[in-house]
Parts: structure tokens; sequence; C-alpha cells
């Protein structure tokens, strides 16, 4: 930053101890947090968890719609949370046209350390006897959980009717930090936020100017 703008380097500064400060913002793990808590419980403060994305699937989506899904879930794998790391789709989705988008990064399976996550994790599935779909570089597999690893889908199934009572389920978790494929956050779109989606919501400039 400072190369850009010289002016930064007295906008910051690096320290062994976050001490004296006015207000703290931290990001890092659960466990993490649990600590941040209890260290700057006495000041104004922002702290982040771990969060992660959802996507929500009717089975009417278009190869477009898809196409831009494959974005939100391969995009910056494994960095952040607006990685699309779980999907809902219908009991009765047909996975083939979506597995037959995410071939659009197919170039992945080249990836070594992505590679290795894959065969790791497909090595799993196969020991557990557990179903599994896979287009050769990325593994979709059912699961409860929210957060799947590297290389890996997780998907949950709903059933008609449900659709409104899981958005305003999924919308009060405070593991999820957006939604794809609703009104708010178009498929495609997890990975380009506009500067007022503020991380789990919280306005950090709100934050910063009443302190």
């Amino acid at each position: 930053m400072t190369e850009w703008e010289p002016e930064m380097a007295n906008y910051y500064q690096f320290s062994e101890f976050l001490k004296g400060c006015d207000a703290y913002i931290a990001t890092g793990s659960n466990n993490s947090a649990g600590y941040f808590d209890y260290y700057f419980s006495k000041y104004p403060h922002i702290i982040r968890r771990n969060r992660t994305s959802i996507a929500l699937l009717t089975g009417k989506e278009t190869s477009a719609d898809l196409q831009a899904l494959a974005d939100d879930v391969h995009l910056y794998f494994g960095l952040g949370c607006r990685n699309v790391t779980k999907i809902y789709t219908p009991r009765d989705y047909d996975f083939v046209p979506l597995l037959e988008s995410f071939k659009k990064y197919l170039y992945l399976a080249d990836h070594h350390k992505y590679k290795n996550n894959y065969d790791y994790n497909l090595a799993i599935q196969i020991l557990n006897k557990k179903f599994y779909m896979t287009n050769g570089s990325i593994l979709l597999v059912e699961d409860p959980g929210f957060f799947s690893p590297i290389s890996q889908l997780h998907y949950e199934f709903y059933e008609p009717g449900q659709l409104p009572a899981l958005i305003e389920r999924l919308n009060g978790n405070d593991q999820v930090q957006t939604i794809a494929g609703t009104p708010t956050t178009p498929f495609g779109k997890t990975q380009q936020p506009s500067l007022t989606d503020y991380a789990d919501g919280v306005d950090t400039l709100q934050f910063l100017v009443s302190l």
C-alpha cells in the first residue's frame, strides 16, 4: 500500500501486543474469537468468527446461473467466508447439469494442493462407502454441515414448500455470510460484495466514526 501511496505509512503500525487502543477489530476462528472476547471485552470491538456462504437451488436455474454458481464455489477456494461450501436442492434435483457447469474449473485438478485435497477426500468417501458424485475435480457429498473441505461441496435436500422457512432459518444463522440464489445475492455475486456489504452486517465505518 505504501508503494502506491507513501502517506499510508502514517495510518498503521505493526505491533507484537495490542495494547492501549481505543477500539479493536479482530478476525479469526471461533476458537480465537473466544480469546478476543475475553481480552477486548472492556473496549468497543468488532470480532469476526467462522462464516461461510450457502446457495439455494430450485431446479429452474439456467445454464448461465449454474456457470455463475461455479464461480461462487471455486473462486478463492478455502480463502474466505464468501465461498459457497454448501447447497440446498429439492429432493428430485438433477445434479448432472450442475456437475457439467462445474467443469468450468476442471483445471483445478492440475493444482497440486487442490488435487491433494481432492484425492484425500475421495479416499475418505470410498473407504467409508459413502455415496458421492464427482466430475473429476469436485466432490458432491450429502452432509448437514455448512463447512466443507477444499474440493468438496456439501448438499442437503429440502422438501416442497419448505423454501421460505429454510431461507428464514439460514438468514438467522450466524455461521452464514450470504446466500447465493436470492434477490440480495444472485448467483455469481458472492465474491463481488458492494462497498456497503459489510462483513457480518456490521457497518465498520459507522463503528469507527461513533468512537
